[in-house]
């Protein structure tokens, strides 16, 4: 075939419908995702662009187990992240298909089920429960008889079912192994049959029967047809017969892909004929990349011999058995040509011109090997991706060099991570170049140069979220009163603290003395009482704070809306503060002999815990953690207590201070207790010299007094006002700032 020019001649390409039965899955290409990192040098901060992931190119089959191996730091988190849409648009720049068809983060959220390693659930959830309220959330208006058969199917094949009725637990709750409650986050995420299965390390953390357990649950889903990636460490060998695909990385760059049976002929393809009986051979692989990467050659050495078959050069050993490095004058280490491919801004970008695509499918000598690279313009077989179809239009795959009964086995695999190309050329194939990759959530499900099957292959899914509006606030209210009712000590604990404090002040402050003195012990009962109930709030913190990686993860594929989630929280806190509220108003209020109407004063107490508990929700979805929530918490109390107006009234208030007075949130219930108490002319005792004072004289002298009686509803208002206020920013936060993205 003879050279070609890509920027004046079509690409040689090939649809990959037509070869080897290939039945779909995930496909990606050329996905690079840099960093800014800052780095000193010569006393100087500057910022250096490393590249996490740098111009991956594979695919995942559908049916089938890919497993993404390496060893530490290699970014087999990072490029789980990129596959499952969890990189923020713009930040990554590659093309991602599924089943042929280019997608968006926001259609993998919808078609995706993501595993995080660590595993987040309601402790005091059984696992039915668990599994129930998951169905509520992704299975939509489907009747209740068939969310149970489901979730009872589910718990048969996970394998939980002697689990069922026991608490998920914690640590100070006896509940679930560690890998039934693995089983049970897979269970989660899989209810609604998603087609792409992510798992961030499943094993972690398991012994090795648990871990086998887990992965051979994982293989039944894979099985029944959908699409599962995982990350994985040092797997076990009864694990490793589990794996139907291998995708090794190292520092970002991929090392291999393919069958994991075919990684001892890549290593004799390396030139590494002698691997040891008893050694692993992904180990030994991972072992030989670890010393290429202490090697003045790096790891692009081998990438380069991934993408290319430029044998890599050879590794010797001194004495010591330190790694050194021999000279090759046949190879150019790839490192260079990888820093020639990066322009001004740090970005690789595509181009130049490249050779066409030719070789024999059978010499091993003249390489039918994976990627072939687009660095190499000599004598070398690029490829090039395709805008409108990503991999599945460029690669070939053979089948694998297994005996028959392993074909059977495995009927997708490739040969290790070897591609052979058809001669076949597309006319009209466009030059991509670094804007064709770039991952943008505006463009939803397909291109318009997509055919309108593709727009018909995922009708099937419906809207974004599985219930309604309102259904959706029922659900996350039940599941608030159910943890409330096995949790109980949040509520009870403030509960029993207003109590006594109530009987505390009751008994403190009766029957003031009609003198100036009995007005200002009068003044302390109604400051100390706002006191009381804005600390009574402080144990909210915990609030998100306990609940936001479930929140996230629940939210990331779409389970619930984050406005549905600040309602059901609000409605969810409701009675409970009312009871609260009610609770230490009957004592006080009758013991002390308080004047002005006994719904006032409830209401403002009420409203002031509900505005409290609202500014501490918003302060726990913003700290990262208890101590620095508890810390903002107790900062901004003194600030608010010091401009309520009981040290300084708003009268005397320096006017550069005066606002912060009026965001106070215990400005509002302070003056609202006094107009309640003091909005009269009842004389409530005299001052020095013997005048008396009438309460509208305290009011006038505190610099709350209004004529309108009936204003005192404004204080009411406003404190909704701020409840509604400090909601809306929790919503706000917790909308576009609680996401598992990678910036």
């Amino acid at each position: 075939m003879a050279r070609m020019n890509v920027d004046h001649r079509p690409e040689t390409v090939i649809d990959i419908g037509k070869v080897n039965n290939f039945t779909g899955g995930l496909e990606f290409s050329n996905l690079t995702y840099t960093v800014i990192k800052k780095q000193k040098q010569d006393g100087k901060w500057l910022n250096q662009q490393v590249n996490l992931l740098n111009r991956i190119t594979g695919y995942a089959p559908k049916g089938c187990i890919t497993a993404v191996m390496g060893p530490s730091g290699a970014g087999k988190s990072t490029f789980l992240d990129a596959l499952a849409g969890r990189i923020a648009s713009g930040s990554l720049l590659g093309k991602v298909s599924l089943d042929g068809m280019t997608v968006s983060p926001s259609l993998i959220k919808r078609t995706s089920a993501y595993i995080m390693q660590e595993d987040r659930l309601f402790p005091m959830l059984t696992v039915y429960e668990t599994l129930m309220i998951a169905a509520d959330f992704r299975l939509g208006q489907i009747s209740m008889v068939d969310k149970k058969t489901r979730v009872e199917k589910l718990i048969g094949q996970l394998g939980l079912s002697t689990a069922r009725n026991t608490y998920i637990g914690d640590e100070g709750t006896r509940g679930v192994s560690g890998g039934e409650r693995r089983r049970v986050s897979i269970g989660v995420d899989i209810i609604h049959g998603p087609s792409l299965l992510f798992l961030d390390e499943p094993t972690s953390g398991l012994d090795s029967t648990s871990a086998h357990n887990v992965i051979e649950k994982v293989h039944q889903i894979a099985r029944a047809g959908s699409t599962v990636v995982l990350t994985i460490h040092q797997p076990s060998s009864r694990i490793l017969l589990l794996l139907d695909h291998l995708i090794l990385l190292a520092r970002g760059q991929l090392m291999y892909q393919g069958s994991p049976k075919d990684v001892s002929l890549h290593l004799r393809r390396m030139g590494h004929t002698k691997i040891p009986k008893e050694e692993n051979t992904i180990e030994y692989l991972i072992d030989i990349i670890k010393q290429y990467d202490q090697s003045e050659h790096g790891v692009e050495a081998l990438a380069e011999f991934a993408l290319t078959g430029v044998k890599p050069p050879p590794l010797s050993y001194n004495g010591d058995k330190s790694v050194s490095t021999v000279a090759s004058a046949t190879m150019t280490p790839a490192r260079n040509k990888l820093d020639d491919s990066v322009d001004k801004k740090g970005i690789i970008r595509s181009g130049g011109n490249r050779t066409p695509l030719r070789g024999s499918e059978n010499s091993i000598s003249d390489f039918d090997h994976s990627l072939r690279s687009p660095y190499n313009n000599n004598n070398s077989r690029s490829w090039t991706a395709s805008p409108s179809g990503g991999v599945s239009h460029l690669l070939k795959f053979t089948t694998s060099r297994q005996r028959p009964d392993q074909r059977m086995q495995n009927p997708i695999s490739p040969s290790p991570g070897y591609y052979s190309y058809s001669s076949e050329i597309l006319p009209g194939t466009p030059t991509p170049h670094s804007s064709d990759y770039t991952v943008n959530e505006n463009d939803y499900l397909t291109p318009e140069h997509e055919s309108e099957n593709h727009h018909m292959a995922y009708k099937h899914l419906g809207p974004k979220f599985a219930n309604s509006f309102f259904p959706e606030i029922w659900i996350l209210m039940r599941r608030n009163f159910k943890n409330i009712r096995r949790t109980p000590e949040l509520f009870l604990s403030r509960l029993v603290v207003l109590t006594f404090m109530g009987f505390m002040m009751a008994t403190m402050f009766l029957k003031p003395p009609a003198t100036l003195q009995g007005i200002t012990n009068r003044l302390s009962f109604f400051i100390f009482t706002v006191c009381v109930f804005f600390f009574s709030s402080n144990d909210a913190v915990p609030a998100f704070i306990q609940e936001r990686f479930i929140f996230i993860r629940e939210t990331s594929h779409n389970a619930y809306r984050a406005s549905t989630y600040t309602i059901a929280g609000l409605i969810t806190y409701l009675p409970f503060l009312a009871l609260q509220a009610a609770v230490y108003a009957g004592i006080v209020w009758f013991a002390l002999k308080l004047r002005g109407q006994f719904l006032y004063f409830y209401i403002v107490l009420y409203v002031s815990l509900l505005s409290t508990n609202s500014f501490v929700v918003f302060v726990s979805s913003v700290v990262p953690n208890y101590i620095l929530g508890y810390a903002a918490v107790i900062a901004f109390t003194a600030l608010f207590f010091l401009f309520c107006g009981y040290f300084l009234n708003s009268n005397d208030t320096p006017s550069y201070w005066s606002w912060m007075n009026k965001i106070s949130t215990m400005t509002y219930p302070y003056e609202g207790l006094l107009i309640n108490q003091y909005q009269t002319t009842d004389v409530f005792g005299q001052d020095s010299y013997g005048k008396n004072v009438t309460g509208i004289d305290i009011l006038k002298s505190l610099g709350v007094y209004d004529e309108d009686e009936s204003k005192k509803w404004e204080k009411v208002v406003i404190m909704l006002g701020w409840a509604v206020f400090y909601r809306i920013l929790f919503y706000i936060v917790i909308r576009f700032a609680s996401k598992n993205k990678r910036t």
